[in-house]
């Protein structure tokens, strides 16, 4: 259940269903992704994968890092943008803990420069 996975997996899981219902509402894909879809999945998992932050990985809006490269920032900025909204809708608990995730950490930042 995604209530006891850890940080990480839950945000790979997060974004895997955000990726996914890009693909699939913008690309008319079914069951599997487009090339596209698939090259940016891959390479956000790689990247949560070297997250220096570990489990203490903030969402990535409050993040110190920018580890994406300008290219695939600007692909998973507009899959976050088109995907975020209807996360409610598709996939209601994972959209909830992101945004429990993200008023977390952004509160944990406001005490530390406190």
């Amino acid at each position: 259940m995604i209530f006891f996975k850890s940080r990480i997996e839950r945000e790979k899981i997060t974004v895997g269903a955000m990726i996914k219902l890009y693909c699939r509402l913008e690309h008319g894909s079914r069951g599997t992704l487009c090339s596209d879809c698939d090259g940016m999945f891959d390479y956000v998992m790689k990247k949560l994968d070297k997250c220096p932050f570990d489990e203490d990985k903030p969402t990535c809006l409050n993040c110190s890092i920018h580890c994406y490269k300008s290219v695939e920032r600007e692909k998973i900025r507009q899959v976050m943008r088109f995907s975020g909204p209807k996360m409610l809708i598709y996939h209601p608990i994972h959209a909830i803990l992101h945004l429990i995730d993200n008023w977390i950490k952004k509160n944990e930042v406001k005490s530390i420069r406190n």
